[in-house]
Order: structure tokens, then C-alpha cells, then sequence
């Protein structure tokens, strides 16, 4: 497995495809490299890269738990640019990765040839929701361990409640009981739901790179208003509803790989503008 190192971390990294035009797309909370590479097949000219965040997949150890958040996986995207030898390129994530895509595009403006948010959880503040979900799962796992503290989250009131609006949501929940390393999952679980992209959606206005924003219903992790207002504050963003996972996960899947794919080709200059 490919690997670079930072902070005396060794970030595990994936690649594929060999075109000009490279496409950063990383994870979501508790995820890893499959995750964008299980959704999204690279064009041709277009090189996808993704690596595992700290506390995530095959990233180890640790390192600095003070290190836990968006601002600095940001700046473990940096590294990765530099060590790759990428000056330039598309910036994306799904969920906590769009939270890092957009912390990236404020904090290295230089280095962003254009931005893919898919499915944003955060605004300029925290999901309450978020908060509080993540709150009992990290709760669970310290008080009984993962595997007895699952047991105890799927017979909770709040599990319940979301497995009968939003199945899809609520297996990806009970997932969070499944990392090997609990005491680094506990901590993601702790730090970064409460953390923020940015604190004042003014900045958000300073993006001038092409942008596009996806969003779903039916999803309380990443309310669809977010997308909304994203694309409405980020000048000249585009605005894609996508179908939700708990109405068809192969249309999902569909749905992001054809708005990605033709933004993409829209900017290196395959196809033409986008009508709204």
C-alpha cells in the first residue's frame, strides 16, 4: 500500500488512473479511501486520489490527538499535494471530506483548480444533530465497548426513531461500532462533529474556483438546506439534488458519478457550460 508520512504519521493513500487533470475526493467521518473510490469511477485525463484520514483506515498512528479536525486533515491534504508534486487540482470530499475540501479552498486558494462538495454536514457551525448522535455512539463505545455498546444503541429510543425515517442513515451509524481501533474512533467521534469548515460564511464568498455542490433528501447527517446554502453563498456554485441512499443506493451512486463526471469535463474543456 502506498503510503506518506507526515508528523511522523504514515497516511495510507490510494491513486487511480494516470491523466493530467488530478481530483482530491476524500472520505466521510468514520470512512476511508473506499468510500470515494467505491462511488466515483475517474474519466479519462482525470487521475482520482484519496487518502485515509487520521483515526482513519489504514492512516496509523495517531499522532497529536490535538491534530483531530478539519483545519489540520486540510493540512494533511497539503502534504499529500506536495508530496504527489501536485501544485494544482480539483478539491472534493463527501461529508467530513467536504467539510476538508472547503477548509482546504480558504485556507490554499492557489492550489484549487475547482471544488466538489458531496453531501455537506457542516455550515459555518456544528450539526446539533450530529453532535448529539455522535455524543451517544462515542458514550456507548467508552461505557460498554463496541460490540456490546451497538446492542445497547440499536434498542435506543434515538436509534429507533431514525432506522424508522431514514434506514440508510441509521446503518450508517450502527457502522461507527465497527472500527478495530476504538479509543481513535471514540476521539473522531468526539472532536470532529463539533468542529466547523469555517467560522463566518462571509469567507465563503472569497471561493472563485468553480464549484459544485450535491445534496439529498431524507438525511439528517447532511440536511439538504446545507447544500442549499452553500451553493447560494459560494459565487457561481452549481447545485445538484442527488437521489438519497435510503431511496436507492445504485441511483445514488449514479446520480454522484454523472454530476461529478460532466462538472469535471466541463472544466478541463470537454464539454459545454452547464444550463441551469
Amino acid at each position: 500500500m502506498p503510503f506518506f508520512t507526515r508528523d511522523g504519521v504514515k497516511f495510507h493513500y490510494r491513486s487511480k488512473g494516470t491523466g493530467d487533470h488530478p481530483f482530491f475526493f476524500q472520505h466521510g467521518l468514520g470512512g476511508d479511501v473506499e468510500q470515494p473510490f467505491g462511488l466515483f469511477q475517474p474519466p479519462p485525463d482525470v487521475r482520482l486520489l484519496a487518502f485515509d484520514c487520521r483515526g482513519h483506515g489504514s492512516t496509523a498512528p495517531l499522532g497529536n490527538p490535538e491534530k483531530i479536525g478539519l483545519r489540520p486533515f486540510a493540512e494533511d491534504l497539503l502534504a499529500f499535494m506536495d508530496h504527489l508534486q501536485i501544485t494544482r487540482g480539483f478539491i472534493g470530499g463527501i461529508s467530513m471530506g467536504a467539510a476538508v475540501a472547503l477548509n482546504f479552498a480558504l485556507q490554499f486558494p492557489a492550489r484549487v483548480q475547482g471544488l466538489v462538495l458531496s453531501r455537506p454536514a457542516w455550515l459555518d457551525h456544528p450539526n446539533p444533530w450530529n453532535v448529539s448522535m455522535f455524543d451517544l455512539i462515542a458514550g456507548l463505545i467508552l461505557q460498554h465497548g463496541p460490540e456490546h455498546g451497538l446492542q445497547v444503541f440499536l434498542k435506543s429510543q434515538e436509534y429507533l426513531e431514525v432506522l424508522r425515517q431514514f434506514p440508510e442513515t441509521a446503518q450508517s451509524l450502527a457502522r461507527q461500532f465497527d472500527s478495530p481501533r476504538v479509543e481513535e474512533t471514540v476521539l473522531c467521534l468526539g472532536r470532529i462533529p463539533r468542529d466547523t469548515p469555517c467560522r463566518d460564511r462571509r469567507e465563503w464568498a472569497k471561493i472563485k474556483v468553480p464549484t459544485l455542490v450535491l445534496a439529498n433528501k431524507w438525511d439528517p447527517i447532511h440536511p439538504f438546506a446545507y447544500g442549499e446554502v452553500l451553493a447560494r453563498a459560494i459565487p457561481g456554485a452549481e447545485f445538484r439534488e442527488i437521489a438519497p441512499k435510503s431511496v436507492s443506493v445504485a441511483q445514488h451512486g449514479r446520480d454522484v458519478q454523472q454530476f461529478i463526471e460532466e462538472f469535471l469535463r466541463r472544466q478541463i474543456g470537454w464539454l459545454p457550460a452547464a444550463k441551469e
